[in-house]
């Protein structure tokens, strides 16, 4: 990533976790159009999504990044909460399931796993 790269995801990070969305969606598209292979930016573009209600677009985001770096524990974890969320139960399976074979002890993948097993 280069140091503009960097400097845009850390910005789009602060401005996300201060509440500013919409100004954090600017600067983190800005980054993707430097880097559309960036799968922090499109992590924290699905996160922001899912804060704001956009519901697909988040889900949407979320696959990608987690298609752009399958090895990601917080990518995966954080589709498959938004999968459980959205009551998108067979997705949300899966996704703990991959959480499990990258991090076999994760705590909350084994509660979620358990909590979707007794509902479904």
């Amino acid at each position: 990533m280069s140091g503009s790269s960097s400097t845009f995801l850390e910005k789009g990070i602060a401005l996300k976790i201060e509440g500013n969305y919409e100004e954090a969606l600017e600067v983190l598209n800005r980054l993707l159009e430097e880097d559309p292979a960036s799968c922090d930016a499109h992590h924290q573009v699905g996160l922001i999504y899912g804060f704001t209600g956009m519901f697909d677009e988040s889900i949407q985001e979320l696959e990608h990044a987690a298609s752009l770096s399958p090895q990601r524990v917080d990518i995966q974890s954080d589709l498959a909460f938004t999968y459980t969320m959205l009551g998108m139960y067979d997705e949300a399976k899966s996704a703990f399931q991959t959480v499990l074979s990258l991090d076999p002890g994760n705590k909350r993948a084994l509660e979620n796993m358990q909590y979707l097993n007794n509902a479904t």
